[in-house]
């Protein structure tokens, strides 16, 4: 391969081995016209990332406009969709999103405030290896994109999915190895401190969790520097950029005008507090349109930005001086709690949960089986998730006029999170053979809506009876840092959540973790601070456990009426195709004359579902006749099908023959089988015996 690309520049190639693995950065390859361009190879998974920023500044927004996205390219894998109807990559998948969002988390808190430059980055999969997921390789990618603008990103990061086999940590386990073990851990880091995590976990310690941060952080370091060395040698031109921050006459102004007027009297508890501030908010504006005349309305933003600095400096301020929250509460205290179950009369489980003005109504749905969903992404075919959980928040929840739309990613984050939370507990499908869908309603919103859905869900799962190995309870904890010095809050709100340096959730039971994400505000964290957020979250999380199980503390001894039945039984593989039928013939005809459903798994697994009992019975009675095992010592009524010279043959079930000897007929000495038998003659034959190529020996004189 040439060393120089069609535009005579040279290639550059930096390489490192990052957990027992060759990891490969290259630019001046591809993306000619980006602002900049990478391939990272990692194993044979090899994944284009590419940054663009905009020329000039958004000034018109009150955010940064960045966006990071994660492109499953099906090719990748050597797969071609499974849908029927689609088969070009379209919308992303609820796993590409999700994907987008680890990465993004990290990276978002690394530009400096006022930072207004549109920016674009993008990781895209070109070629996967099967035996690890690519996520990790493509937040290396979007890291090593973005060092390479020239903008003041504060990286370069990197990032390791970590779970735990035989008592040792390992990266870039493989799928069998993530789902068959309890830790499933995403660590994003720069060279001296932790930026973001993500875990599910199946009741896993807190010092687990902890030991892990700290190898992970360790272990990524090869491809932080392997970055490094390539922005070295590129030497990025940095950009020219101007950050959008108020006037510092500006925020001199309103810092004067709040003198006095924030601190103690604005504590109080929500909803008076907001009440309180947007009345001083809207006091202030009346005072600078007064001063500012015809000219404020070009100025109101601005001074509007101004005036929430200053809250935030306020709420952080007293946090640090005087260890007062907002609303009067210590930093250890949980908001009132209240919930209750079965609210809705129709639905299978319902419940309503309350911390403060956080608010979440769940319903769940019980299903057959095969409503589970079919999960066709580039990294599983035909995978299915039985256990779904939806997340809605619509407008009128944080008291906005919005139009109705499609969940977004951080529905679709807060939904996975709280779904994950519950994962670990769930029944197996031999134990509960149904289908799940827990939908969370957030009614009203004050911090941690996420943490509000995984505690409703539990109790709508438990009002629907579905027998959960342990309920879970989850918390969101906040973090002021004053200098060196944490300050950890239990049950953030959002005045704390918007002025704190760190939004952690973590999800349990009595046992352990189940479920953990951490996203900071700040340059990152070292790992004895996140360790004191994880203690201080369990106390938290027991607290608020206790509350929920005086809720409820069992699953319902029965299924709501509205539910449907499923009864379950286990068959020999072999026997799916009886079951089944030539073209499906036999299953349409025992679905239709029954009216039940019939889900079959691989595994011999099925279930029937029906309204009621007597369809049940039925399509089980059809099944059992149709899968029975013959079984030696049994006396059976069967149907004579062939008659030979040496005896014959006899039907004692349908598709099993056996063979009765003439000299297992009858008592006395049988001359001709055709003296003593007939064809389509019924008869009891009792199972002597199997022989090792399955042939079955049957004997009529053994069963009078």
């Amino acid at each position: 391969m040439s060393t120089i690309n069609p535009f005579g520049k040279e290639l550059v190639v930096v390489e490192r081995e990052l957990c027992g693995k060759p990891l490969k950065l290259e630019v001046n390859r591809v993306g000619f016209r980006t602002s900049a361009s990478v391939l990272v190879t990692y194993g044979e998974t090899v994944v284009l990332g590419t940054a663009m920023v905009g020329r000039e500044p958004a000034s018109n927004m009150d955010y940064f406009p960045l966006s990071v996205d994660y492109e499953e390219k099906m090719y990748a894998a050597g797969k071609i969709s499974g849908s029927r109807f689609i088969k070009r990559e379209g919308r992303p998948s609820d796993e590409a999103i999700l994907i987008g969002r680890i990465i993004d988390r990290p990276i978002r808190p690394l530009f400096p405030k006022g930072y207004r430059q549109q920016v674009q980055v993008v990781s895209s999969v070109l070629s996967m290896d099967p035996n690890f997921r690519p996520d990790m390789v493509a937040m290396i990618a979007a890291s090593t994109a973005l060092s390479l603008t020239g903008t003041p990103f504060d990286g370069p990061i990197a990032g390791l999915r970590v779970t735990q086999i035989n008592g040792e940590f390992k990266a870039f386990a493989t799928p069998e190895e993530l789902k068959t073990n309890d830790l499933d851990l995403v660590v994003a880091g720069k060279e001296q401190a932790i930026t973001m995590v993500e875990a599910g976990a199946n009741e896993v310690s807190e010092e687990t969790i902890v030991e892990a941060l700290a190898w992970a952080h360790k272990a990524m370091q090869p491809a932080i520097e392997a970055q490094k060395e390539l922005v070295e040698k590129i030497a990025p031109e940095k950009l020219e950029y101007e950050l959008i921050l108020p006037d510092e006459a500006v925020q001199k102004t309103v810092d004067g005008w709040v003198e006095g007027k924030f601190g103690t009297n604005l504590h109080s508890p929500y909803p008076e507090r907001n009440e309180l501030i947007n009345n001083l908010r809207n006091s202030f504006h009346e005072d600078m349109e007064a001063e500012h005349g015809e000219d404020y309305p070009d100025l109101h933003r601005e001074y509007d930005e101004a005036f929430t600095r200053a809250l935030h400096e306020d709420v952080r301020k007293h946090i640090v001086d005087s260890q007062t929250r907002p609303d009067g509460r210590k930093l250890d205290e949980i908001r009132q709690l209240s919930s209750e179950v079965g609210v809705l009369p129709r639905t299978h489980g319902s419940s309503i949960f309350t911390r403060g003005m956080t608010q979440g109504l769940n319903v769940v749905t019980l299903a057959p089986l095969s409503y589970a969903q079919i999960v066709d992404t580039m990294e599983v075919s035909d995978g299915e998730r039985r256990y779904m959980h939806h997340y809605n928040a619509p407008g009128y929840t944080v008291g906005e006029v919005k139009r109705l739309m499609s969940a977004g990613r951080r529905e679709i984050g807060h939904g996975y999170l709280a779904e994950r939370a519950v994962s670990a507990v769930l029944p197996s499908e031999e134990d509960f053979p149904y289908a799940i869908r827990s939908v969370t309603e957030i009614m009203s919103q004050n911090g941690s809506t996420s943490m509000a859905a995984t505690c409703s869900s539990v109790l709508a799962l438990l009002d629907a009876g579905v027998p959960l190995k342990r309920p879970v309870s989850g918390i969101a904890m906040g973090l002021m840092m004053d200098g060196d010095k944490p300050y950890v809050l239990s049950d953030i709100a959002d005045a704390e959540d918007f002025a704190g340096d760190m939004d952690f959730k973590v999800t349990g039971t009595e046992k352990g973790v189940t479920a953990l994400q951490m996203d900071m505000k700040v340059h990152g964290l070292p790992v004895e601070i996140l360790a004191e957020a994880l203690a201080k979250g369990k106390v938290g999380r027991a607290k608020i456990l206790e509350h929920m199980i005086e809720t409820i503390a069992e699953p319902r001894e029965k299924l709501s009426p509205y539910a449907p039945r499923i009864e379950k039984i286990v068959i020999n593989p072999e026997k799916i195709g009886a079951i089944i039928g030539k073209g499906g013939e036999m299953i349409n005809k025992i679905t239709s004359e029954t009216g039940a459903e019939i889900d079959i798994k691989d595994s011999g697994l099925i279930t029937v579902a029906a309204v009621d009992g007597e369809s049940i019975e039925k399509a089980l009675e059809w099944i059992k006749a149709l899968t029975v095992e013959p079984e030696v010592g049994t006396i059976y009524e069967g149907t004579v099908v062939t008659i030979k010279d040496f005896g014959a043959f006899v039907n004692i079930m349908p598709g099993i023959d056996g063979m009765v000897h003439i000299s297992q007929i009858a008592d006395h000495r049988v001359e001709k089988v055709e003296d003593e038998l007939k064809e389509g003659q019924k008869v009891k034959v009792k199972l002597n015996a199997i022989d090792d190529k399955g042939r079955l020996s049957l004997s009529i004189k053994d069963a009078k």
